[in-house]
């Protein structure tokens, strides 16, 4: 495929969103955001100025979508409701956002001629199975309602691959994390909470002993792998985890941002969360055969990186 010309992002204000945004206008493509601030914040994209197109308004609105994926050669679909735990809370509204909304995505681009759409998914799609690392040919086991809609969205985007000619890639990203993390939210990354609670001198809780193991990947990496997905010939069709393949325990990380921030605070510990998984590690390796991706970013820097960013957004 090579250049992008025009992109539409959904949920472009967001964490992961507004750093693909920024490297879309980088490299020259016209960029239109949609998104309806329910999570996002237009001060992560503001500092563009008029080089985007921002539309605030709903994924699960056809007439809006059909207008803002005109003329564009790819979709990006970053809009979602991200949390596992409000997935559990309130299912029925996850299941509109996240299945009709991205229905909505898939349809709008089909008809409007656009070449590809790159899904977010999630590692969540695997759930609680033992086998370590999580290769794209495990059979999946979703914990969550989060887990089934994304599932859900790349049976969907397969489909409209095979009924419509509709390019996708379907991205399984692990952890990401990095600067615009919303920390405000209970429903936020556990790198996010723990900066806050570092940067704030409190003690964090942990959900469970702390053992749990997760694979964080910068969220900038995860930008190109995105920009990988929406430009090679090969990834047509496809789904990659996105990680680095390397783990981390919940205790240890809070430890690392602890020392980074000179912070020596003991944790505080509460039940595990339903659906919240224990074990999770990615296998990169059809990622980097198909796409040539290899994580850049290592993960201490990478907490320096979003540690200064807390404490001095920009």
């Amino acid at each position: 495929m090579g250049k992008i010309s025009r992109a539409l992002v959904t949920g472009g204000t967001g964490f992961i969103g507004s750093h693909l945004v920024d490297e879309l206008a980088a490299i020259g493509c016209r960029v239109t955001v949609l998104d309806n601030l329910s999570t996002g914040h237009r001060h992560n994209i503001d500092h563009l100025g008029d080089r985007i197109d921002f539309v605030e308004g709903d994924i699960r609105d056809d007439g809006l979508l059909n207008r803002v994926v005109k003329g564009c050669d790819v979709v990006f679909h970053q809009a979602a409701v991200v949390s596992v735990s409000q997935s559990v809370q309130d299912p029925s509204h996850s299941c509109e956002v996240n299945d009709l909304g991205t229905v909505r995505v898939l349809d709008a681009s089909r008809r409007n001629g656009v070449r590809r759409v790159v899904m977010a998914s999630s590692s969540a799609v695997y759930g609680d199975d033992p086998r370590m690392p999580k290769t794209e040919d495990m059979a999946p086991k979703p914990l969550s309602p989060y887990a089934v809609q994304k599932l859900a969205g790349e049976f969907y985007a397969s489909v409209f691959a095979g009924l419509y000619g509709l390019e996708t890639v379907c991205l399984r990203y692990f952890n990401v994390f990095g600067p615009r993390q919303d920390p405000s939210s209970p429903y936020s990354g556990v790198i996010s909470i723990f900066m806050k609670k570092a940067t704030a001198g409190e003690a964090p809780t942990i959900y469970g002993d702390g053992l749990q193991s997760r694979d964080f990947i910068y969220v900038k990496d995860v930008v190109r792998a995105n920009l990988l997905a929406a430009t090679e010939a090969a990834a047509a069709g496809g789904v990659f985890n996105v990680g680095t393949g390397e783990i981390i325990r919940i205790l240890d990380l809070w430890k690392m941002i602890g020392g980074l921030s000179k912070v020596q605070i003991d944790p505080l510990f509460d039940p595990p969360r339903a659906g919240d998984i224990r074990e999770s590690v990615s296998d990169i390796g059809r990622i980097r055969q198909a796409l040539g991706f290899r994580p850049q970013m290592a993960l201490r820097q990478g907490l320096v990186n979003t540690l200064a960013w807390y404490r001095n957004p920009a």
